[in-house]
């Protein structure tokens, strides 16, 4: 999986040998929206996936060769708190939260999750989410003063969680 975040919401995500993007009208408007959305195979935007209850989700078993289906290998769902889950066959589930920490199953644990934010939102978000779960990584979107302050006041919160900070424009293989 590779992550490229544009500022705000928007994220470019590599998933499953599929090019997403997501909230490409959260990208601020220094970022050409041509180069943006060049190669994508799916836009994705919260308000138009279906809804899922995260704490009840499951991820989908892996099936043997001989079972393979015609199944959508890569699919998102989104819910009332405008998180958007990620689920790609052989890979760790990826959830993006920009405003709030839903409900969350035990299946966040293997999760990679990303929060955006600025100012003290990161630590909020991050607060939240660890006394909930601890993912398998964290990554803070932010600006540089937001990644500067969550950082240290999120790193005894961890047990033992990756935390990383992406950099506008900037990919990140997990």
């Amino acid at each position: 999986m590779k992550l490229t975040w544009f500022g705000g919401t928007t994220v470019r995500v590599h998933i499953g040998g599929v090019i997403l993007v997501v909230d490409p009208d959260g990208a601020p408007a220094a970022v050409d929206r041509a180069e943006l959305l060049s190669g994508a195979d799916r836009v994705i935007k919260a308000g138009e996936l279906r809804s899922v209850d995260f704490s009840n989700w499951r991820p989908r078993k892996v099936g043997r060769l001989l079972d393979e289906t015609e199944e959508t290998s890569v699919d998102a769902w989104s819910n009332e708190s405008g998180a958007i889950l990620i689920e790609a066959l052989g890979e760790a589930p990826l959830l993006l939260i920009p405003h709030s920490v839903p409900p969350l199953g035990r299946w966040v644990e293997g999760a990679i999750v990303v929060l955006f934010g600025g100012g003290g939102q990161l630590v909020d978000l991050g607060r939240a989410l660890l006394d909930e779960r601890s993912p398998r990584l964290l990554a803070l979107a932010g600006n540089e003063a937001a990644i500067d302050d969550a950082v240290p006041r999120l790193r005894d919160h961890l047990d033992g969680s990756g935390l990383v900070a992406l950099e506008a424009g900037m990919a990140l293989e997990v």
